[in-house]
């Protein structure tokens, strides 16, 4: 299946007009965290290199064809000093697939806290979703089988009281990824929108249903490597007609909070055993 190299790659058709490669995919509907990824790379491209990508904000409007590139077009919404923003639409066969703004900040000092992360069991205790998979959910892994995935066992979840769901899953690119932050946070937003919505499904496990992203927020607070290990601690405080919201956040080995993801997905009661039900993640 594709690298991420080959996920991310963005040409250049006019100075904020950008085209995004196709990959091969067993999904029947575009990834939306690749949709998302491509976005955030195309809005990159047309900012200043001093400038580090703070925050995004996106709405899956349509499915994307995974055989088909997707065309992002950039508005430039803002130049300051200290923050630049972008708005970015995909776009495929002329109707707008997905939308995002991207907010863009040089960096500066000021006061510093953050959250305690959540004691779980290290990556190296947990068995490789690859190697350790049911066989009807190994194409899952066939499809991201560059990232190493190792979910905590519900068991083993540090659950905080009053809390509807709980999930936490430790990933990591499996290869070297470029030295650039850059890349990594586009890596990390192209891997946000995977497992996220699952963590809705934690309560309703025997419940079929049919899944999608509806639409998806990111905070990046401090540097990372998307090819080090990283937790994902995931909860879904709210689902119901339909929707659910879940909300996730990213935590290196060393426990800095690096990253919150904020997402709301369709998870709709499974009605029609001849309508496609697709993966979390899928727009």
């Amino acid at each position: 299946m594709a690298t991420i190299e080959e996920a991310l790659e963005i040409e250049r058709l006019e100075r904020d007009i950008f085209r995004g490669a196709s990959t091969e995919t067993q999904l029947p509907r575009t990834f939306g965290g690749q949709v998302a990824a491509q976005a955030l790379v195309s809005a990159v491209r047309t900012v200043e290199p001093e400038y580090q990508v703070h925050s995004l904000h996106g709405y899956f409007l349509r499915p994307g064809n995974p055989l088909e590139p997707t065309v992002y077009l950039v508005d430039r919404i803002r130049e300051g000093r200290s923050f630049c923003t972008r708005r970015v639409t995909g776009v495929q066969n002329g109707e707008a697939i997905f939308t995002m703004s991207a907010s863009f900040h040089i960096g500066d000092e000021g006061p510093e806290h953050q959250d305690e992360m959540p004691t779980v069991p290290p990556p190296d205790n947990l068995p490789d979703a690859a190697t350790s998979m049911s066989p009807e959910r190994l194409w899952a892994m066939r499809e991201w089988e560059h990232w190493d995935i190792r979910t905590v066992p519900q068991e083993e979840v540090d659950r905080r009281e009053g809390l509807a769901a709980q999930q936490q899953v430790w990933f990591r690119y499996r290869h070297p990824l470029p030295n650039d932050p850059l890349f990594h946070v586009c890596t990390l937003a192209y891997m946000s929108d995977m497992t996220l919505l699952g963590s809705s499904k934690v309560p309703h496990l025997d419940e079929p249903t049919q899944n999608a992203s509806l639409d998806h927020a990111m905070w990046f607070l401090r540097p990372f490597h998307a090819d080090d290990w990283l937790l994902y601690d995931q909860q879904s405080p709210s689902a119901g007609f339909g929707r659910a919201l879940t909300a996730g956040r990213i935590w290196n080995q060393r426990g800095e909070l690096v990253a919150i993801v904020v997402q709301e997905g369709l998870i709709r009661t499974f009605r029609d055993t001849k309508t496609e039900s697709f993966p979390p993640g899928t727009n």
